[in-house]
């Protein structure tokens, strides 16, 4: 039983159909990689996934809840959360202070009983667990907006993650890094499996092929195969249309 199955999703703009009845399934505590050549319409897809668009056909289910109607902060709270490829966090807090509105805004009701002293401790426990799981412990006082690029999207996953998601949407997190903020975001991908399943969209394809248990290739709005790195590797379609190594 997947986690997470997206199922005869179509999208048109216009005369374009730019999502053309894909189904598309991600197991527990699994990174599955959806990658693609440029206008392949994995923006589309993932903006179907996470409620920015609706589909005109098809549908979402979420550890066997169905999202398709849902709103985007409703389906947050049913265990969905994304990470965009432009960072969300707030430039002039602390990394810190932006762990803690994080934290604070998807926690509500759930210290409702709390005197003020035991839930500020509490949000404040929360906020460092997500900060050492992302590896940010040492920048906690830093403003958000000082930090360099590759830290700023360490911190855009730690508040991605404040919801407790059970599928995390990870938009190209290596877009913009060099070679050592691409290696540490490996590690910090890695490292998260064990608390959700990851749908990784990334065009670095030694990352992909490091972190995915499955790839899935979307060409023209359809997945075209899925598999493991050496199945895809290996798959002369791929080869042609996106991994640039066919005749």
């Amino acid at each position: 039983m997947s986690l997470f199955r997206a199922q005869g999703l179509v999208r048109r703009f216009g005369g374009l159909l730019a999502t053309d009845h894909v189904d598309l399934t991600v197991q527990a505590g699994e990174i599955h990689a959806l990658i693609g050549p440029n206008g392949a319409g994995k923006s589309t897809l993932v903006n179907l996934i996470s409620g920015v668009l609706k589909p005109d056909a098809g549908g979402l289910v979420l550890d066997g809840v169905n999202l398709t109607g849902m709103s985007m902060n409703q389906r947050v709270r049913h265990g969905l959360s994304r990470c965009f490829q432009i960072t969300s966090i707030f430039r002039d807090q602390t990394v810190l202070g932006n762990l803690l509105l994080a934290v604070q805004a998807h926690n509500g009701s759930s210290f409702h009983f709390f005197k003020p002293r035991d839930k500020e401790m509490a949000l404040q426990r929360q906020a460092r667990e997500l900060a050492a799981r992302a590896g940010l412990s040492g920048v906690l006082d830093v403003m958000a907006g000082n930090l360099p690029h590759g830290v700023q999207r360490k911190l855009d996953v730690a508040l991605a993650l404040a919801s407790r998601p059970k599928l995390l949407l990870l938009d190209e997190p290596m877009a913009g890094m060099g070679p050592e903020d691409s290696l540490q975001m490996v590690e910090l991908i890695r490292g998260l499996r064990q608390h959700c399943a990851i749908l990784l969209i990334e065009h670095d394809m030694d990352a992909v092929f490091q972190l995915a248990d499955r790839i899935s290739v979307l060409v023209y709005g359809k997945i075209l195969t899925t598999g493991n790195a050496a199945h895809i590797q290996g798959h002369p379609q791929v080869q042609a249309v996106y991994l640039g190594t066919g005749e």
